[in-house]
């Protein structure tokens, strides 16, 4: 997936359970909507919580739809375990991340090291 499609999105507002640029997106509307503009046609989770997430159950459906990988590249997908019960979706990119800041009202690309531990890297293989 290229960090293009992710990098479009910066600005969007934040929404939860948001899918569409216009409406508003979350971090699960971000990752989907990079996925779709490189051509991504799976089905994409909606009705979670904002907290209480497990992330076994996170990584099987990202091991479903995608490509696991041991060292994250741009335009790979990430999964952060950011507090108790709280899972957080964003997009590598060359200089740091693209995702939804719940805080901040939209989405935006964080430049250097995430804060979060790294659970997971997924790839979208075309």
């Amino acid at each position: 997936m290229g960090e293009a499609a992710a990098r479009a999105l910066i600005g969007a507002r934040f929404r939860l359970h948001g899918r569409a640029v216009a409406g508003g997106l979350d971090c699960v509307g971000v990752v989907a909507a990079a996925l779709r503009a490189d051509g991504f046609e799976g089905a994409v989770p909606s009705g979670y919580a904002l907290r209480g997430g497990r992330s076994e159950r996170v990584a099987a459906l990202l091991d479903a739809a995608l490509t696991r990988v041991p060292v994250a590249r741009a335009g790979d997908v990430l999964l952060f375990a950011v507090g108790a019960g709280q899972l957080h979706l964003a997009i590598k990119t060359t200089g740091g991340i693209v995702h939804a800041d719940a805080a901040l009202r939209r989405v935006v690309e964080r430049p250097g090291a995430p804060p979060w531990p790294v659970i997971g890297v997924w790839r979208f293989d075309r």
